[in-house]
């Protein structure tokens, strides 16, 4: 397990998440003369926004995130996304936001899967940084806060070795390994199957700096070669026309991590049933594991560095459907498995007897000073703790 692959995982999520909330809030857009109260203007969608990007690329969550660290369960980054993705006036309820992490999900599962080499998941990353950047073309704050995020790729990423990238995309892929829902976008293109796996492609463009299969070269003891052997490979894979980009400005060639959405056509997704059954064999326990406070420590720890926007005056929050119609939400719900679905776990921090010397550090890190809280208190859980935030 590589412990440089949170960063990725968390920037490549949210900017699919983004490109998800842009997608229906253009659709549910209404000009501004002939809203009602509670009805999305374009005015709001760019608030949204640039709300949530705010918050994402905040400078301290930023510096949390780039420190060396082991991925935690879906369920704990899961709570990130949710806390994120009510960063501004938006609200979700739980069958449109369980629909929203399954897209999320599934999109970059698909995209780590097609990387030509394991380096590109960088690039994969880049896409969808230069797509947020687009978003917020009239907050040039927000935008350094994303260039700003950039360079630490750069410097942190720029540098390591192929087999560094090969060990982060096989911790991407085992964090990915058990998801198969089926999205009707993917569907449609045929690069899912009914069974919610993917189908590789066996055409197009080879990884960068590797020559086009076909071509068996044999050598002495000498180096010199001595024979050579064609085989049938049966794709038809062409060069790649040239390496992607690293640079803050350039051309990434590589398409992965593109904007999908970008052509209006609504996105359904569908629990295919081998992931029931999967997720009935390997349904959380409702007594958490002994990591299980570590998590939310190291989630509180992350939050401390976001900055929620919260509704100001008797402004209410907006209410986003990722659904056609509400019936359908409602149906969603009633339908999804509970074991897919991600509920809150309240965790007394104080009854957790097997705590190690690191989770009293990281809680340590929460004392706060300036207001500090009644001694009663104190065996609150975390998750309070993080909404007071």
């Amino acid at each position: 397990m590589s412990v440089r692959t949170l960063p990725l995982l968390f920037l490549n999520l949210g900017g699919e998440m983004l490109y998800i909330l842009d997608q229906r809030l253009r659709a549910q857009n209404i000009p501004g003369d002939k809203a009602r109260k509670d009805e999305w203007t374009e005015v709001d969608r760019k608030r949204v926004l640039n709300d949530i990007i705010s918050t994402m690329f905040n400078r301290k969550f930023m510096e949390e995130l780039f420190k060396p660290q082991e991925l935690y369960s879906k369920k704990a980054l899961r709570t990130v996304y949710d806390r994120l993705a009510h960063a501004s006036i938006m609200r979700l309820n739980q069958a449109s936001m369980d629909k929203l992490y399954d897209l999320m999900t599934m999109a970059f599962k698909y995209q780590v899967l097609l990387c030509p080499r394991p380096k590109d998941v960088l690039l994969v990353t880049f896409n969808h940084l230069d797509a947020i950047k687009g978003f917020i073309q009239d907050s040039p704050a927000i935008q350094h806060q994303v260039e700003e995020t950039f360079r630490q790729l750069t410097e942190v990423y720029g540098g390591l070795p192929a087999g560094e990238f090969q060990l982060i995309r096989q911790t991407l892929l085992i964090f990915f390994q058990d998801l198969h829902i089926r999205v009707s976008i993917f569907l449609k293109d045929k690069v899912q199957n009914s069974n919610g796996r993917f189908v590789l492609p066996v055409s197009g463009p080879v990884p960068w700096g590797t020559e086009v299969p076909g071509l068996i070269r044999m050598f002495n003891d000498k180096g010199k070669e001595v024979k050579k052997v064609e085989f049938k490979h049966g794709g038809h894979y062409v060069t790649a026309p040239k390496e992607g980009s690293f640079e803050l400005y350039g051309d990434r060639v590589l398409k992965l991590g593109t904007n999908m959405y970008s052509m209006n056509r609504p996105v359904e997704t569908h629990t295919s049933g081998a992931s029931k059954s999967l997720a009935s064999r390997t349904q959380e326990s409702i007594a958490p594991n002994p990591l299980a406070k570590e998590e939310l420590n190291f989630l509180a720890r992350l939050m401390g560095g976001m900055e929620i926007k919260k509704p100001s005056g008797p402004e209410p929050g907006f209410r986003l459907n990722l659904f056609t119609t509400d019936e359908e939400e409602e149906q969603a719900a009633l339908t999804r498995p509970e074991e897919l679905s991600y509920e809150v776990i309240n965790i007394q921090a104080t009854q957790d007897q097997q705590r190690n010397e690191e989770l009293a550090r990281i809680m340590g890190e929460f004392e706060v000073t300036d207001q500090p809280r009644q001694s009663a208190s104190k065996g609150d859980d975390l998750l309070a703790m993080m909404d007071e935030l």
